[in-house]
């Protein structure tokens, strides 16, 4: 059980080419990516946009989404990273062996942004890479609250240690679970709301207001009314079978009935 608290702000960083480095070389084996003919040319997509997107979205409200890639290589990222509102942020290697530099950027914008908006709760950074570390240590400096997500195997160690909270890619919820349309059945809405209250709150149940927010910010054009509901407690009450509601000490709690 726990207070309704005040929505936080979140802004989300991401290294892309880091992660999609990442998940490459854990499928083609060590230094593949780094080869010039697997590196320079058009990639396929490896990183669930989505999947991160939702998880992030589960500390509260994003206000900042930037990307940092030579996107020239990326383009079949197009429509997940349109689809959750990712600014893209280009960034040009200086030779051709170079690195594209967008840690360093990164970096940079994302201690601008702390410095300029006193809003911004939690930072999320998506990449494993150890240069992020001063980045953490002045996020956490100025009362910020680090979260860190990167893949087994090529996260650095001491990276994930400075951050509040590290999560690795592989870990999260699955893809058949959040990867959903925004015509997806308000039921599966519910459904990945809960699972995502639920485990950053350690229990079961969770608080009914809680999570009409969350399905808003997983799928912006939710609306009970398209379902034919007057209100989101009525469209709830339509899924007694699935989900168990009972009186808290703040507000009614939600919680996903096991299946028999």
């Amino acid at each position: 059980m726990g207070i309704l608290m005040e929505e936080k702000s979140v802004g989300i960083y991401w290294d892309f080419e880091n992660i999609h480095a990442s998940l490459y070389t854990s499928s083609h084996g060590a230094n593949s990516y780094g080869k010039n003919e697997n590196r320079f040319t058009v990639q396929e997509p490896l990183v669930d946009v989505q999947k991160i997107f939702d998880y992030a979205a589960s500390f509260g409200n994003i206000v900042i989404n930037k990307a940092y890639c030579n996107w020239q290589w990326f383009s079949r990222y197009r429509d997940s990273l349109l689809t959750n509102a990712v600014e893209l942020i280009q960034m040009f290697p200086p030779g051709s062996s170079a690195k594209n530099g967008a840690d360093i950027k990164m970096s940079l914008d994302a201690v601008e942004d702390i410095l300029r908006f006193s809003h911004i709760h939690y930072i999320v950074v998506v990449g494993g890479d150890s240069d992020f570390i001063p980045l953490a240590q002045k996020a956490k400096a100025a009362g910020r609250v680090v979260i860190g997500i990167g893949c087994e195997g090529s996260t650095n160690k001491y990276w994930a240690n400075n951050c509040n909270e590290f999560t690795y890619y592989e870990s999260l919820e699955g893809v058949e679970q959040n990867n959903l349309s925004d015509d997806a059945a308000p039921d599966r809405m519910i459904r990945q709301a809960i699972v995502q209250l639920s485990k950053k709150n350690g229990s079961p149940w969770v608080l009914k207001a809680a999570i009409r927010p969350l399905v808003k910010r997983l799928h912006p054009t939710f609306d009970e009314k398209s379902y034919g509901a007057s209100s989101f407690s009525d469209l709830l009450s339509r899924y007694d079978e699935q989900f168990a509601v009972q009186a808290g000490e703040y507000d009614h709690e939600v919680s996903i009935r096991k299946r028999s």
